[in-house]
This record gives C-alpha cells, sequence and structure tokens, in this order.
C-alpha cells in the first residue's frame, strides 16, 4: 500500500524559507506570484493491506516524527 503524507507550517507560523522562494521567484521575473508556503511531502510505501491500520500507523508517526505539531499540520492521503 503506498501513503502520502503532506506537513505543512500553520496559519500564522512565520515561514523564512518560503519568503526567501517568493523573493526568488520575483528575482527571476515569474508574474503572478503573490505569496508561498513551503511544505513536506512524504511518499511511504507500507506492507500493511488494512486502510486503517495504515492511517492509525501513519499518525503516529506524524506525532512522533514527521511534524513538528506545535507549529506544523499534516494530511495523510492512502493511494
Amino acid at each position: 500500500m503506498k501513503a502520502r503524507v503532506t506537513v505543512t507550517l500553520k496559519n500564522g507560523v512565520l515561514d523564512p524559507q518560503g519568503k526567501a522562494i517568493e523573493g526568488a521567484l520575483r528575482s527571476l521575473a515569474i508574474p503572478g506570484v503573490e505569496s508561498v508556503r513551503q511544505g513536506k511531502v512524504f511518499d511511504l510505501e507500507l506492507s500493511m493491506t488494512d486502510k486503517a491500520q495504515a492511517e492509525t500507523l501513519l499518525r503516529d508517526a506524524c506525532e512522533k516524527l514527521l511534524a513538528n505539531t506545535v507549529v506544523e499540520n499534516y494530511r495523510i492521503e492512502i493511494v
């Protein structure tokens, strides 16, 4: 089973890397970009076949390692 975990900063949390990307896009004359928020994507291959068990495992992984839940949100997708 394949899964994807997307981790993004919560609203209101400063994102210096996103601001740097935003500035770089402007300096490259790429029009229409008003703001950038940077995040992380994890693609995982799981050995289990039970979707509920996979979601529980991934939620645990996010809470313990993949996301800093104080400043980040995460979204789990089973592909």
